[in-house]
């Protein structure tokens, strides 16, 4: 208990309470992701997911649907664990002395704040190789595990290996963050000024919502990224003409649906096992 009487949750518990939501999410929504990749990344034709998910099970079996899965875990545990510890931080020292909420612009600040950080230590490296693997799935296939990739990046391009679409993908994550958390946290102060009781219906509705806002702001970014990180890699400038010239501007937002289908999902799968966690005495 603080000062004031109110409960305050500890660092560790948000880290670890983050980590296994992060786990779930990642756990339930990959062969959307999976799909959207190789949407993102050219090798496929068509835009529903349900087509791709069918023929990678068919021709390649069930465990090719899952390939970068246990890269993605840890990546999605340790961005979700650190965005929460960094957000819940800044939060408790730009939030209202009295009140105890935060404005609508910081709570915008802050979760682009959280981004940068997650960018940094967890997203960018993660997705660098769950990309170039799934990429690798539908060539070369070069690869063998997630392991197997990572030392072979490094081997060929040392650290800068896993930073390849760097800027996309920490943009997408200011502007992922920032709306998601940033809209999610208004909603909540919205239902506590009003004296809503929180739900799981609510709880699993504020990170639904919170994940419509954030897809299609985002998706540019996140199609950017993607070129970036295929598995032969390249540069921002590159990845921009590569998609230029398939398509023009309107390729910035291939996978939108399945984006916005698995976003929903997880917004509403992590904050739904979040609050549970938290909750416990």
């Amino acid at each position: 208990m603080s000062k004031d009487g109110s409960s305050k949750i500890l660092p560790s518990v948000s880290l670890a309470a983050g980590g296994a939501a992060g786990a779930v999410e990642a756990a339930v929504t990959y062969p959307l992701e999976f799909a959207k990749t190789r949407m993102q990344l050219g090798t496929v034709k068509t835009r529903n997911p349900f087509i791709i998910i069918n023929h990678v099970v068919r021709t390649e079996g069930l465990p090719a649907l899952y390939k970068g899965f246990p890269n993605v875990i840890i990546g999605s545990m340790g961005k979700n664990a650190i965005r929460f510890v960094s957000f819940d931080a800044i939060k408790n020292v730009w939030k209202d002395a009295e009140t105890g909420e935060l404005t609508p612009a910081r709570s915008l600040l802050a979760g682009m704040s959280a981004g940068v950080v997650t960018s940094i230590f967890a997203v960018t490296p993660t997705q660098r190789v769950k990309t170039a693997i799934i990429d690798d799935g539908g060539g070369a296939q070069k690869f063998r595990s997630s392991m197997h990739a990572a030392r072979m990046m490094y081997q060929e391009r040392g650290l800068a290996a896993f930073y390849y679409g760097f800027g996309g993908t920490t943009l997408k994550a200011i502007s992922a963050t920032a709306v998601r958390m940033g809209t999610y946290n208004i909603l909540k102060d919205y239902e506590h000024s009003r004296n809503i009781r929180p739900t799981m219906s609510t709880s699993f509705m504020n990170g639904a919502i919170a994940g419509i806002v954030t897809t299609y702001a985002t998706q540019p970014f996140d199609t950017l990224k993607t070129r970036c990180q295929s598995a032969n890699g390249a540069s921002t400038v590159e990845a921009f003409k590569n998609i230029m010239a398939d398509g023009g501007i309107r390729v910035f937002w291939s996978g939108s649906v399945v984006r916005l289908g698995r976003t929903i999902l997880s917004g509403g799968i992590f904050v739904a096992v979040l609050n549970p966690i938290l909750s416990l005495k």
